[in-house]
């Protein structure tokens, strides 16, 4: 059985940081969570510098994807959008996401191009559209252990009521995990506790529309995990215009107030590498040998 998997049927609350990147995600894994979130936002907003508004591609998702699976050991649940298209698609991006080392796969039911879910103008498909991506999804993963996340981007367009429903209907599908996004109140919340089947997340997005409920809430409510998707990539931008606006303004850098060269080297691993890169030198003594 996957280690995500024996997370869920814990039955205790799983909090889930983001990682946009390979270094993100050590870090992620050096604080000790048990598992991470590939952001499809944060990969959008630090690989390209735009918006999450359906602007990555396809490649460059599981180029990220099998970088952070070679950094790290944790299970990765990996934002893969609408899927890059229809359930044809969604077949080929469940498989190279899964050949890349992801160990779930959360698909959405917004029209494509897609938009944050915590941005106004979004759009979703029809419920039983997004059905038959979810059963291609579930068919064309190569073990069982590969989850498939059902999020629906419904509550901000047709009501809560519609959202809950659309998630049941995914989780008959197949899903193994069902994700409402944007509640917008506590009682809504609850609502979506209380009415959806399954293992379900709750999307915590600093300055979003969902409220920041306590952590022993969300675990009394019966959700699964608690994603953090941004939190890393909000802390590091606000690192670094610290230290940059302090190098401008005074031309002084603030050691105490950012990560030291050892501390650096240490979360790359190279000692590791060093190990490595000596294991596998020549010697004078093998290079002359016949």
């Amino acid at each position: 059985m996957s280690r995500l998997r024996d997370l869920l049927d814990s039955g205790r609350l799983t909090v889930v940081p983001g990682a946009a990147n390979a270094l993100t995600a050590r870090v992620i894994e050096d604080c000790g969570f048990a598992c991470l979130y590939v952001t499809g936002a944060g990969v959008a907003n630090t690989h390209l510098g735009v918006p999450d508004i359906g602007l990555l591609g396809f490649g460059e998702l599981v180029t990220h994807v099998s970088a952070i699976r070679s950094a790290v050991d944790l299970p990765l649940i990996v934002d893969a959008d609408t899927g890059f298209g229809n359930p044809l698609n969604v077949r080929r991006t469940v498989r190279e996401l899964e050949r890349a080392g992801a160990d779930a796969i959360q698909l959405e039911d917004q029209t494509f191009p897609k938009r944050c879910g915590h941005f106004a103008g979004k759009a979703v498909i029809p419920a039983a559209e997004m059905v038959t991506k979810i059963r291609a999804a579930v068919e064309a993963r190569r073990s069982p252990d590969t989850l498939i996340v059902a999020r629906t981007d419904a509550r901000a367009i047709t009501g809560l009521d519609d959202a809950c429903a659309r998630a049941n209907r995914y989780h008959a599908a197949g899903a193994d995990i069902l994700f409402v996004e944007a509640p917008v109140s506590e009682a809504e919340i609850e609502t979506i506790a209380a009415k959806v089947a399954g293992p379900k997340i709750i999307n915590l997005v600093v300055g979003g529309a969902t409220p920041m409920l306590p952590e022993q809430r969300l675990a009394d409510l019966g959700f699964s995990i608690a994603l953090h998707a941004n939190l890393p990539l909000l802390a590091g931008l606000r690192g670094m215009q610290d230290a940059l606006n302090l190098l401008r303004d005074t031309g002084s850098v603030a050691e105490d107030r950012i990560a030291t060269w050892t501390e650096r080297q240490r979360l790359v691993r190279r000692t590791e590498f060093d190990a490595l890169d000596a294991r596998y030198s020549v010697t004078v003594d093998e290079e002359a040998r016949p």
